[in-house]
């Protein structure tokens, strides 16, 4: 990026020059974007394995106490 602007703040720099220079940049740009929606729509979705040795166990409702009195 230093050596870009430095390139374009030079007095020899031309208008076309910046052009040619941001416009590459905006295309560059798009395509990176649209390589990275394209890979993260294809993208295999994880699997939920669940392990055969677990059971679905049910978290204790709100306000019971699992504490047994002596």
């Amino acid at each position: 990026m230093r050596q870009i602007e430095d390139a374009l703040r030079h007095p020899n720099s031309s208008k076309e020059d910046i052009i040619t220079v941001f416009l590459a940049l905006q295309k560059q740009t798009f395509c990176v974007t649209n390589s990275m929606l394209n890979l993260l729509q294809k993208w295999p979705a994880p699997q939920a394995i669940q392990d055969p040795d677990t059971i679905d166990e049910v978290l204790s409702k709100f306000g019971i106490s699992s504490e047994t009195k002596d």
